[in-house]
């Protein structure tokens, strides 16, 4: 950051929860141009001093009141909060940019991944809000929009193997408890989910829907299909939660509009923005999800040729969804604003 860049003042609205601390950890990486940083969270948090850049700074209430002189406000409290307090913060002429569901299928608020559709930031000058996607929409469609630009995309069949992480702090508790329990010979409880979690995966992310999807599941699809501007891409999502405590897992099969080979997408994935391609199975080489923790990148592997249809690839796609699931995301998109819009 240099001296005579522009800087901004920025909130941080939940910024005592996972997601609001992984925020401040990729505002300090990335050398975010700030001149004030504000920590809003609720009543319980008040007082709680966070330390950023050798600074203790003290949270404030998040309130109606609390984005004066705000430039960018970040959200990560929940979409109820996000209901509550975005147009407050937008009225206050700040841009809200909203890890929430609250908003991301409003007809009138950009859903932005910046790797994938920057253009659409444009749009907040509607509502003066962006929406961060779901963690798993993000990084399938980082890894999707090389191949989707080269040959054009049909249908996708999805499977997520999602860390218990993108529950919360009391999940990976319950996770982390119930292992211990095992190993000590003794009765593991459940209260998160609603089945054990340890040794065991839940084919069920958010609540069912008349249809026998899940909510996890049809966000994928009608959040890929608005990203993408594409409402003929045929989507399927099966969504589960497995024993892990970071890092979201896909498989994904993609039917092209014509053909590539898995060469080809190899290629297209070495230099793709915000991609780490691991693909090399005679090292036994491919993403797993040890491995993302703490990076920025999406990785890609296991890249291959379907050969029970004419134009079909698979991939096996791998992300920290704490970091470019939700925090990443949003500070990149707010890297995009300054840069292009502000």
């Amino acid at each position: 950051m240099s001296e005579n860049q522009k800087k901004y003042n920025v909130a941080i609205a939940g910024a005592t929860g996972a997601v609001g601390g992984a925020m401040l950890d990729v505002l300090d990486r990335r050398d975010f141009p700030l001149k004030e940083l504000r920590l809003l969270a609720s009543e319980r948090s008040v007082g709680k001093k966070l330390l950023f850049r050798g600074e203790e700074i003290e949270v404030q209430l998040l309130s109606k009141d609390a984005f004066k002189d705000i430039d960018i406000a970040l959200f990560s409290a929940g979409a109820t909060r996000s209901f509550d307090y975005a147009p407050a913060a937008a009225a206050a002429g700040a841009v809200v940019i909203d890890n929430s569901s609250a908003y991301r299928m409003d007809p009138d608020v950009p859903l932005v991944i910046p790797e994938v559709n920057p253009h659409a930031i444009a749009q907040y000058t509607n509502r003066g809000i962006i929406a961060n996607p779901n963690c798993s929409t993000i990084q399938m469609l980082v890894a999707l929009k090389p191949i989707l630009d080269k040959v054009g995309i049909k249908r996708l069949v999805i499977s997520t193997y999602q860390a218990v992480s993108g529950t919360g702090a009391k999940a990976i508790e319950e996770l982390d408890s119930q292992v211990k329990a095992y190993a000590a010979g003794k009765s593991m409880d459940a209260s998160v989910y609603p089945h054990q979690i340890a040794f065991n995966c839940l084919p069920h992310i958010d609540s069912f829907l008349e249809n026998g999807y899940t909510k996890e599941e049809m966000k994928m699809v009608n959040e890929t299909r608005k990203i993408f501007e594409d409402d003929s891409i045929g989507i399927t999502a099966t969504t589960v939660r497995v024993p892990v405590f970071y890092g979201h897992s896909e498989s994904v099969n993609i039917e092209t509009k014509s053909k590539i080979t898995a060469a080809e997408v190899k290629e297209l994935l070495s230099s793709a923005p915000g991609v780490k391609l691991v693909d090399n199975t005679d090292d036994l080489k491919y993403p797993m999800a040890i491995d993302c923790a703490g990076e920025f990148e999406t990785l890609v592997g296991r890249i291959r040729e379907d050969e029970s249809i004419d134009n079909g690839i698979n991939l096996w796609v791998v992300s920290d969804n704490i970091l470019k699931g939700a925090a990443l995301n949003a500070v990149q998109i707010a890297e995009t604003f300054i840069a292009e819009y502000k």
